[in-house]
């Protein structure tokens, strides 16, 4: 079992541009774990970036974050704020201006990172006017962007980015502002557990339990990027640590998403979509498996219904694993079966499995699952 999930204080993210029909998202809480992801454009090509914004909120992206670090950009965001379809997060390093710009444009939170903006003056400025704009603020440390001092003391360690972090914290607080969103990231898994472990205690101690966003950095290629992210945020979230996360991959963004809802789906943590079982074949198939389970993977793309569906190669092992799935389909040599809950609904000629599978799916769907009958992953493009 997961063990009880943290208690945190619940922080509500909306655009804030009078314009703006975007959805809410709460993060922390009794909330689901929100699953974001950043842009890569050039923000000051509003249109290009709210295109990536779409795709991404498409694919299941919940909150979105678009860097600010030049007045080009900053001019680029009262569009992207007005027309993202989800809440929309400033990624603000050195500048402070930028910070403030951000907030006069509705975003619906700042990240700051208390290593890059060193003068407290500048940070309690953009502090007092997120407390005028009621905006929540993520206070995001790097490994590789630590305050000087605290790196100087005490290296690259957990220890430096908790004492970062909670240095930002602390003049928040003194500001009156405590809608705060912490992360620590660092580029390996193990080094990042740590981190959030000791941060869960520090909050603990002060008896200030503020959500946390998780996150691998700089995770590396998909490959590598999926395996750090998953072992890294996986154990984190199996524990009960985390708000809201990003997987971080060198690849589009929108790669980021489908793992992270795996992450979610195979801890039990959210559903959305299909959940396909797939044997990893063997000698006994007798119908190409991973192209079958590529075609279903390919029509679970048009549903978000929580749809479990077991491809298997033969009658071996289809049956049983069936009985655990909302549909199942065992091949045979040129022709197949179909399984509702472990029940054969018949079998067919191999050309028919896939038309007769995709019958029984939306049967499941109007019989377990009508609220999601009118969500499909329609093509949409911003307005």
């Amino acid at each position: 079992m997961i063990r009880l999930r943290r208690q945190s204080k619940p922080v509500f993210l909306k655009n804030k541009s009078g314009e703006s029909d975007s959805k809410g998202v709460w993060i922390g809480g009794d909330h689901p774990v929100a699953v974001q992801s950043m842009t890569t454009t050039d923000t000051a090509d509003y249109e290009k970036t709210l295109e990536q914004v779409y795709g991404l909120a498409m694919e299941g992206c919940e909150i979105v974050r678009v860097t600010c670090q030049d007045p080009r950009d900053a001019a680029g965001l009262p569009h992207i704020v007005k027309r993202s379809p989800v809440p929309i997060v400033a990624d603000i390093h050195f500048d402070h201006r930028m910070a403030l710009a951000a907030l006069d444009a509705g975003v619906a939170k700042l990240r700051l990172n208390p290593g890059n903006i060193t003068d407290p003056a500048k940070t309690r400025e953009v502090v007092k006017l997120a407390i005028e704009r009621g905006t929540p603020i993520r206070i995001g440390v790097n490994m590789g962007s630590l305050a000087r001092d605290l790196e100087e003391k005490l290296g690259h360690t957990p220890e430096a980015m908790v004492e970062s972090a909670l240095r930002h914290v602390d003049i928040l607080e003194d500001l009156g502002h405590t809608d705060i969103v912490i992360s620590l990231k660092a580029h390996d898994a193990p080094m990042t557990i740590y981190a959030y472990r000791l941060m869960d205690q520090r909050l603990r101690e002060r008896k200030t339990p503020y959500a946390l966003h998780l996150g691998v950095t700089e995770a590396g290629l998909p490959r590598e990027g999926t395996i750090k992210s998953a072992i890294g945020l996986g154990v984190l979230l199996w524990e009960g640590i985390g708000d809201t996360l990003r997987v971080s991959l060198a690849a589009d963004p929108v790669e980021e998403i489908p793992v992270a809802w795996g992450i979610l789906k195979a801890l039990g943590l959210r559903e959305k979509g299909f959940d396909i079982t797939a044997c990893p074949s063997c000698g006994r198939a007798e119908i190409q498996v991973v192209e079958l389970a590529r075609s279903v993977e390919a029509i679970a793309k048009e549903y978000t219904a929580p749809v479990k569906v077991a491809v298997m190669g033969c009658v071996v092992n289809g049956p049983g694993e069936s009985k655990m799935a909302d549909v199942g389909i065992a091949g045979g040599k040129g022709k197949g079966a179909i399984y509702r809950k472990g029940e054969l609904v018949g079998t067919y000629p191999e050309g028919q499995l896939l038309g007769q599978l995709r019958l029984e799916i939306e049967k499941v769907i109007i019989e377990q699952y009508p609220d999601y009958i009118h969500e499909t992953n329609r093509e949409t493009t911003p307005a």
